[in-house]
């Protein structure tokens, strides 16, 4: 059984002809679901994490190079996502191009990035809410037991986070409309307030704070390659990375999309450059109203909301209302993260690479119920047991890795399927791909190694898992490669 044997394109549309799952999602729907997915930890936590940690004010540098690596790596998803419009994501596109090894190894790294996504989400809505609540959540019950006070206090367990965890995956059982429907009015509410925020807040700059732009050489703490100056805006950017996932969640519902040729770059690209610009201007006037250095302590969590009540005088009611937009909009992207991580599951279930309960569709909602439930545990238990650092950066890996591979996906798919239809084309091909991978590839090498061999040990389980379960009850092993049978739909 060779790694390398593949999906043939003709195969992959006629499955997603006879899909049990709705289409019903318009290119609207698909750019609220990106903007639902981008906009939401990324900017309201973890711009400070890296304006803190390694970029200073230069943090908005930090969103141009992060934004260039989307850029990048969105023209090759969408393409594919205009081409191949099938569930799955980066890992459907690594099965028709590089084989059946490289495209379990992308899926398994998805699940960094959507189900780690997710859980990371959930436990900055935790800080948020207990900011809300006026910090009257016991420390114990709204964080890891990894994590420590400043007072001693050692958390237990991340209450607030499991339980947000659990309210959306029972909307996303009821349905994926439904749950479109909902992201589409909560997307409003908080980019209206990041709006608000940048308006209000840039009265509130201080020039102080945002000189020297760069950390120096020499400051204490950041004394590491990627810990200032330029390298330190380069560790920034695999930092805020975290705040760009989602577009590529946007490619995981082009099974259930109306016109995946036209609506699947629109929903890519128009979600991308919307949070683009929305992300500098914050950046800007978050470190331009606080200085850098508060977030590594006292400013550290609810950062946005400790910005404006200790230093937008009059305003202290836009931190209420920040509170509960932000409330609102981690909510959504947990929604689009979940939504995007039960596809990714539902497709390799459908390969056969993952047990069949992965692939079971409610009879009257028509949505994958079981893999719903057993994300809920799995996403869950990170979200209740793990830190909001540790999460996130592995998030932000298992993306770039994902991205990485997608560019490499449409250089050689090119060469493989020169005359296939392509809605959309990704420009300069293979320049547009080299420099996607380049750009990922560096920001990779910016993140901290306890990370990396993090992301290496979770790899090395994959390995097993796939070697173990996967190679042996693939699709691949009972039909040619060009006819492999549609799942048949359900009906309602």
């Amino acid at each position: 059984m060779s790694l390398t044997r593949k999906k043939s394109l003709r195969g992959l549309l006629e499955q997603a002809s006879h899909s049990g799952l709705k289409r019903t999602l318009s290119a609207h729907s698909l750019v609220a679901l990106g903007v639902g997915a981008i906009i939401g930890a990324g900017l309201f936590v973890r711009t400070a994490a890296a304006s803190a940690q390694n970029a200073g004010p230069a943090v908005t540098l930090s969103f141009v190079i992060a934004a260039v690596g989307c850029a990048f790596a969105g023209l090759c998803y969408a393409e594919f996502a205009a081409m191949i419009p099938i569930a799955g994501s980066a890992y459907t596109y690594a099965y028709t191009t590089m084989g059946e090894f490289v495209a379990w190894v992308i899926g398994w790294a998805l699940v960094l990035e959507y189900a780690l996504g997710a859980a990371t989400v959930a436990i900055s809505w935790s800080e948020y809410l207990n900011n809300l609540v006026g910090r009257s959540i016991p420390f114990s019950w709204c964080h890891s037991p990894m994590e420590v006070s400043l007072t001693g206090s050692h958390g237990i367990i991340n209450i607030p986070a499991l339980f947000i965890v659990l309210i959306l995956t029972m909307i996303l059982i009821k349905g994926t409309q439904e749950s479109a429907t909902i992201n589409a009015i909560i997307v409003a509410i908080k980019v209206a307030i990041v709006v608000v925020f940048i308006a209000v807040g840039w009265h509130f700059i201080n020039a102080a704070n945002l000189s020297p732009y760069e950390i120096p050489a020499g400051t204490p703490g950041h004394e590491g390659l990627f810990k200032h100056g330029w390298g330190g805006i380069l560790g920034g950017a695999g930092i805020v990375f975290f705040a760009f996932i989602g577009f590529d969640a946007v490619s995981t519902a082009a099974q259930e999309t109306k016109n995946p040729g036209r609506d699947m770059p629109i929903g890519i690209l128009g979600s991308l450059a919307i949070c683009t610009i929305l992300y500098i201007l914050f950046g800007y006037v978050l470190t331009g109203v606080c200085n850098w250095k508060e977030f590594a302590v006292a400013g550290k969590e609810a950062s946005v909301a400790y910005a404006v009540e200790h230093y937008m005088t009059g305003f202290h009611w836009l931190a209420t209302a920040i509170t509960v937009a932000i409330l609102l909009g981690f909510s959504s992207v947990i929604l689009v993260m979940l939504l995007g991580q039960s596809r990714v599951f539902y497709t390799m279930a459908t390969d056969g690479l993952l047990p069949k309960v992965f692939s079971a569709i409610h009879p009257k909602f028509r949505t994958p119920y079981k893999c719903n439930m057993i994300l809920f545990v799995f996403v869950g238990a990170f979200a209740a047991f793990l830190p909001e650092s540790l999460a996130g950066d592995l998030t932000s890996i298992g993306t770039l890795f994902a991205f990485s591979l997608v560019c490499i996906g449409v250089w050689i798919m090119r060469h493989l399927e020169p005359d296939t239809p392509r809605p959309f084309r990704t420009p300069l091909v293979p320049l547009v791909p080299i420099l996607g991978v380049v750009v990922c590839g560096g920001m990779i090498v910016s993140l901290d190694r306890r990370t990396q061999l993090t992301a290496l040990a979770w790899m090395i389980i994959g390995l097993f898992v796939y070697f173990l379960y996967g190679r042996s009850h693939s699709k691949l092993n009972e039909v040619r490669v060009g006819d492999l049978e549609p799942k048949p739909a359900l009906r309602s």
